[in-house]
């Protein structure tokens, strides 16, 4: 088959790598990709969110099968495009990419299907909102309703911090994500991540992790888009995945189908988990970045075959087969991240690095000029590796780590802290 992945980061590279290792991928291209996915794909220089450009391009190669990485196009309709053009395309259409697309869409789901999550309220009027927070008191969480890259939810543990964030965001900090805020409790407990395969009808558990949103060990400083992640997430036990999809997967892809908008594609539940009960904290309509690099160092090739299932309407057919192993990833990122950070630093020592099942360095902001390797972006690496052990796995991705020779980034130490 000839297969086309939209995007350009850790996780496209991560997805391309699994479907490269697939028998049925005859031909692989990534559009727009960076500097590592070229090594093991073709990369072409395309925008993902320009649906009439995507269409000729799969036209033009003969494409068989269009895996979308990022939310963006899913959120700008390109699926839907796709498929009226009559491309298999893995990702929901433009009205189920609400789930991500809108916070209080995805609350709105929430109510319909009963599934349990934080007590909230919906503003569009900057003064309103800073009445409420006033009346809750704080913690409090604030979210920009729309897409924000990750960094539109702001856990204000005080209200000076809730109000400032009410200000940036109908000042604009945020674009268009900001016209509107949700403004939620402060649930307690434990995050984690859960990931379903969904074909409108069926679903499939794919996986669980957990990854660390804030820029320092410990656990301190500002959220990023992700520092580091492993996979199983020992919070997240059986009984607990059960309750997840008896109390909010399963009502939520019944309420999508109902409302005529059934939801195909992976599904990212994310969890707070306490007292052996899981709430939704949000819903995300693409693979986590970096929770998808250690998905798929665990599934390998078999990530092809399921989401091909998944956009065939055939989940009910397959099942992911796990070995009893762990995968975790650090991210290396720019001086500066996630605030400033200078592009265009040289990165070197990557070809010494291990290269198979075991041990992999996802690129997520790089590029190739004059035969080295640059940072193009905030989180450029993700030196990602398997092992029988949670701890046999972090030693070996720090091992990795450390022979990066990359004075302009930086990295976190302690991921994985929580489980080990």
């Amino acid at each position: 088959m000839n297969i086309l992945i939209l995007g350009s980061g850790g996780r496209e590279h991560a997805l391309a790598w699994a479907v490269k290792q697939n028998p049925k991928c005859d031909r692989l291209i990534v559009a727009p990709g960076n500097a590592g996915i070229a090594a093991i794909a073709e990369c072409a220089d395309l925008n993902p969110e320009d649906s009439t450009a995507v269409v000729a391009f799969a036209s033009d190669n003969a494409i068989d099968f269009v895996i979308i990485g990022p939310e963006a196009p899913l959120a700008a309709g390109v699926a839907d495009d796709l498929r009226a053009a009559g491309f298999l395309t893995f990702g929901p259409s433009k009205e189920a990419a609400r789930l991500e697309a809108s916070k209080g869409f995805t609350k709105e789901i929430c109510d319909i299907a009963g599934a349990p999550t934080a007590g909230y309220a919906r503003f569009d009027d900057a003064e309103a909102a800073k009445d409420y927070i006033r009346t809750q008191g704080a913690p409090i969480v604030v979210k920009a309703d729309g897409l924000a890259a990750g960094k539109g939810v702001i856990v204000a543990m005080d209200l000076d911090t809730a109000l400032n964030a009410i200000d940036d965001m109908f000042g604009g900090s945020f674009g268009g994500a900001g016209a509107e805020v949700v403004i939620e409790e402060f649930m307690t407990g434990e995050e984690a991540s859960y990931f379903v395969l969904c074909d409108g009808t069926s679903a499939l558990p794919i996986g669980t992790a957990q990854d660390h949103k804030r820029v320092g060990d410990g656990d301190t400083g500002p959220n990023t888009g992700g520092m580091g992640a492993y996979s199983p997430a020992p919070v997240l036990t059986d009984d607990i995945a059960q309750k997840t999809m008896d109390q909010i997967v399963y009502p939520t892809i019944k309420a999508m189908a109902d409302r005529g908008t059934p939801y195909q594609g992976v599904l990212y539940v994310g969890l707070m988990i306490e007292n052996g009960q899981p709430r939704l904290v949000e819903y995300n309509v693409r693979f986590g970045d970096p929770e998808c690099q250690v998905l798929m160092m665990r599934l390998g090739a078999q990530a092809f075959d399921l989401l091909l299932a998944t956009a065939e309407g055939r989940l009910d057919q397959v099942k992911a087969n796990w070995a009893n192993d762990h995968a975790i990833t650090v991210v290396m990122a720019s001086n500066g991240y996630p605030n400033a950070y200078e592009k265009g630093t040289v990165i070197k020592g990557l070809d010494s690095l291990a290269d198979d099942s075991f041990n992999m360095c996802f690129h997520a902001g790089t590029a190739e000029k004059d035969g080295q390797i640059i940072a193009t972006g905030g989180r450029v690496l993700n030196v990602t590796a398997r092992g029988d052990t949670l701890q046999e796995a972090r030693d070996r991705a720090y091992a990795m780590v450390k022979n990066v020779d990359w004075p302009n980034g930086f990295y976190r130490t302690d991921i994985g802290w929580r489980a080990l």
